[in-house]
C-alpha cells in the first residue's frame, strides 16, 4: 500500500484551500496595517481621475469578509474530514499488515483485502481531489460575487462624483507608482459598500 500516495494528496487538497483563502485575503502581509490615517477621511476626493487600493478595500470589506470566513469553514470541515478518513485507511492498513505478518489470513484472503484496500485508497484520492476542485470553484465565485458588488457599486459611484476614470493598485501590481493621498478614495469605497452590504442583510 502506498500510504504516502493519500497523505500527500490529502495534504495537497488542504494546502491549496489555504492559499486560495490567504492570496484573496492578503492575511499575513500586513496589507490592513497600512492604511493611513489620512485615507481614513470620509471627505470625497476631488479630481477627475482617483484610484482604489484594492488590497485595503477587500480587507475592509464586510461582504468579503463574510464570504470569506464562510468559505474557511467549508474548508476547515474538508480538512477534518479528509484526516478522519485517511486515520481510518492508516489503522485498517496497518491491521491488514499485521494479519499478514501474524499468518492470520490465507493467501486468498490475503490478496482480496489487499485489492479492497487499494480501491479504497484510490476511491480517497478521488474524493481528496474533487474537495479540492469544490473549494476551487467555490472560491471562485466568491471573488466573482465580490467583484460584481464592487463593480456594480463603482459605476453609479463615479457618475454620482463626476469622476472620469477609477485607477486600481494593491500591495503586489502597482498600476499607480505615485498618486497624491486626495486622489485615494479606498476608504469611502469601502464604507459606501459596507452600508449597501448592511442593507442586505436586514
Amino acid at each position: 500500500m502506498k500510504k504516502t500516495s493519500l497523505i500527500i494528496t490529502i495534504l495537497l487538497a488542504i494546502a491549496i484551500a489555504v492559499l486560495y483563502i490567504l492570496h484573496f485575503t492578503g492575511i499575513g502581509t500586513g496589507n490592513v496595517a497600512s492604511v493611513k490615517k489620512d485615507s481614513d477621511s470620509t471627505d470625497v476626493a476631488a479630481g477627475p481621475v482617483v484610484y482604489i487600493r484594492t488590497d485595503t478595500l477587500l480587507n475592509h470589506y464586510d461582504f468579503f469578509k463574510d464570504l470569506q470566513a464562510d468559505l474557511s469553514t467549508k474548508a476547515k470541515i474538508v480538512e477534518d474530514d479528509l484526516n478522519k478518513k485517511g486515520r481510518a485507511f492508516e489503522k485498517d492498513v496497518a491491521n491488514f499488515q499485521e494479519k499478514v505478518q501474524k499468518g492470520l489470513i490465507t493467501r486468498s484472503q490475503a490478496e482480496t483485502q489487499q485489492n479492497q484496500l487499494a480501491a479504497r485508497q484510490q476511491e480517497l484520492e478521488q474524493y481528496a481531489q474533487q474537495k479540492q476542485v469544490e473549494l476551487s470553484e467555490e472560491n471562485q465565485v466568491m471573488l466573482n460575487r465580490v467583484i460584481d458588488a464592487i463593480r456594480t457599486y463603482l459605476a453609479d459611484y463615479r457618475v454620482l462624483h463626476n469622476y472620469d476614470l477609477i485607477l486600481t493598485t494593491d500591495g503586489n501590481t502597482n498600476t499607480i507608482i505615485e498618486a497624491t493621498p486626495a486622489l485615494d478614495i479606498t476608504m469611502n469605497v469601502v464604507e459606501g459598500l459596507n452600508q449597501e452590504y448592511a442593507k442586505t442583510k436586514k
